[in-house]
């Protein structure tokens, strides 16, 4: 049996590209729905519904591509090779959204963030499917989603940087920092993912190749374990991603900073996260995931209320607000992740098929029904409250905004705790599956000896 525990360095080159791809998905929530509205002339309405639209359209295509990496067999990899192939397409994705000019139509918006989800579902469902088969150890899972949220996070300062420095040196231009953003991703994602894929090994499954059809995909909803990860990745995205699409309508209109200093918020909400991820790893280790994952929303829920208290125009208590309310956002989606591997390995007991693609592919899906959910549905409210964004002297709606802005995170992470609270996946169950795994593996080796290198690759392939 092969060392469970993969080196530093390996994890690190695995997560490098999260730098690009979060420094892509955090601005496509909160600075190109505010940016294409205020600054290039699209109504709330309009913006609102592309994200929404093309979000929804793009749920449809990730159970198709997980299936296809399922069934993919290549001399590097299932999921290396489609990390790969989705580099050319995010570049010029990207490119396209973040230098578009004022006078650009909403058919426009829409057409290139089809492409650019089209990209990042492959490269993030392709990631994140690869570290489940790095290791098969129940605690080592959370530390390698640990070092894929703490990627996510640095991306996300890095890129926040950008929009927080420019003033300092005199460009205070909003569009010339959503640039800035554009070229961040389009220069780093193909050096990050080439060197991943050049230093990180991708164990090979003996498993034969099988498509997953519709039949496959509904049967995992079956799954009781699947169906509660699944609402749970959805209450505790949909959260966040309401504060990151309210967050500069509440602090420059309710609060009173302007866009440098909110951005400067946000970068140190970030931060927050990058010191939660190795607290949340640990407690993870030492009390179980789902139990983590329970106190870190219950806590996410107490600390997102106390936003309604920062004072008007005051940095300093802003930033240590910001900063509690980060620690704990870094927790659910990688603990979520590192469960959906194990279940993925009690699928694979159960059914006798990997589909790891799949089930990854699930949880793709409900990232994006979420962010559709508090792009669209956010805004649509907001709308209801007579908000104008434009507007900036008045004060209309501005109520609605606050709670909007604290009430519902709040709620969708109380009602995730309960949720995850009795988790029946439990270290020793996954122990256990783990066994009986190795067992049947070993038997189906012994059983066709002429071919032994066939042997599951987790029982195969040194730790690197």
């Amino acid at each position: 049996m092969q060392s469970e525990r993969r080196s530093t360095w390996t994890l690190a080159a695995w997560a490098l590209p999260c730098l690009p791809m979060a420094g892509l998905g955090l601005p496509l929530v909160v600075y190109l729905p505010e940016y294409y509205s205020s600054e290039l002339g699209l109504s709330l309405a309009a913006v609102g519904g592309a994200f929404a639209m093309v979000r929804f359209l793009d749920m449809a295509f990730d159970p198709f591509i997980g299936g296809v990496m399922d069934a993919t067999r290549s001399p590097i990899g299932r999921f290396r090779l489609w990390f790969l192939i989705s580099v050319p397409i995010v570049a010029t994705a990207a490119y396209m959204l973040f230098m578009a000019k004022p006078g650009v139509t909403a058919g426009y918006l829409l057409l290139w963030l089809l492409v650019v989800y089209a990209g990042t579902s492959i490269s993030t469902l392709a990631q994140v499917a690869w570290g489940a088969v790095l290791s098969n150890d129940y605690d080592q899972r959370s530390r390698i989603y640990g070092w894929w949220q703490a990627g996510n996070v640095v991306g996300i300062i890095l890129v926040l940087t950008l929009p927080a420095l420019l003033p300092m040196v005199g460009i205070r231009a909003h569009g010339v920092g959503v640039a800035a953003m554009g070229w961040f991703i389009v220069v780093l994602t193909p050096l990050t993912v080439a060197f991943a894929a050049w230093r990180v090994p991708e164990p090979q499954v003996a498993a034969p190749a099988t498509r997953a059809g519709l039949r496959a995909y509904l049967g995992l909803f079956r799954r009781a374990n699947v169906v509660r990860l699944l609402v749970a990745d959805f209450l505790i995205g949909a959260g966040p991603g309401i504060t990151g699409a309210l967050f500069f309508f509440f602090m420059e209109r309710v609060k009173g900073f302007d866009k440098g200093e909110a951005s400067l918020l946000l970068l140190v909400y970030f931060l927050g996260g990058l010191a939660g991820a190795p607290l949340w790893t640990r407690l993870a280790t030492r009390f179980g995931k789902h139990q983590t994952l329970a106190v870190s929303n219950l806590l996410y829920a107490a600390t997102t209320l106390c936003a309604l208290l920062i004072p008007p125009g005051s940095l300093a208590v802003g930033a240590l607000l910001m900063f509690l309310i980060g620690v704990p956002f870094a927790a659910g989606a990688f603990l979520l992740r590192a469960m959906m591997a194990d279940v993925g390995d009690e699928e694979r007991l159960e059914g006798g098929v990997d589909r790891t693609g799949l089930l990854y592919a699930l949880l793709s899906g409900t990232v994006k029904l979420a962010s559709a959910a508090a792009v669209g549905v956010g805004f649509w409210v907001l709308q209801q409250f007579n908000f104008d964004p434009s507007a900036r002297g008045s004060s209309e709606g501005l109520d609605g905004l606050s709670w909007l802005f604290v009430l519902a995170p709040a709620g969708l992470a109380l009602l995730a705790a309960w949720l995850v609270m009795n988790f029946p996946l439990t270290a020793e169950r996954h122990a256990d599956i783990r066994r009986r795994l190795a067992e049947r593996d070993l038997a189906d080796a012994a059983a066709q000896p002429s071919k032994p290198e066939e042997i599951h690759a987790y029982t195969q392939r040194p730790a690197e």
